[in-house]
């Protein structure tokens, strides 16, 4: 947790640079993106209601999620965590930011694995659940 609020903070606090060009309409799509990053997290974590918690193990009040933006994709705050770094460091023409982006998504992609390994002990159906929905980008395929 502390090296994903590491990396988060620097995305979110480093000043934007100019390493590469970023015009002024691409710097508000990106923003534009960012926030709706934050929304999805904000749906994707309210609708896990007493089973959300900061750290990557289920809790006692956790069920198994497999509606909603749970049926796009197995992590979908992880999902808008990604998205919101990725358009935050596109926005800001930082080398530096995009770096610590990439970092956050290897650390992310650790986290998710890890904690999947919990959820496939804890919940009979997560395996089957797995094979079917991405872990963090929706698929263009036909869902059944």
């Amino acid at each position: 947790m502390l090296g994903q609020f590491t990396l988060l903070g620097l995305i979110v606090l480093l000043p934007a640079r100019h390493d590469w060009a970023v015009s002024e309409q691409a710097r508000r799509a990106a923003h534009g993106v960012a926030l709706a990053a934050l929304l999805l997290m904000v749906v994707a974590a309210t609708s896990l209601g007493r089973g959300l918690t900061a750290q990557p193990l289920p809790n006692a009040h956790a069920q198994l999620r497999t509606g909603g933006l749970y049926r796009w994709v197995r992590h979908p705050i992880y999902t808008g965590l990604l998205l919101f770094a990725l358009a935050e460091a596109a926005a800001s023409g930082s080398v530096l930011k995009a770096v610590a982006a990439a970092l956050l998504i290897a650390l992310i992609t650790f986290k998710a694995r890890w904690e999947e390994g919990w959820l496939r002990q804890r919940f009979d159906g997560y395996e089957r659940y797995a094979r079917r929905t991405p872990r963090f980008v929706p698929s263009l395929r036909r869902r059944s």
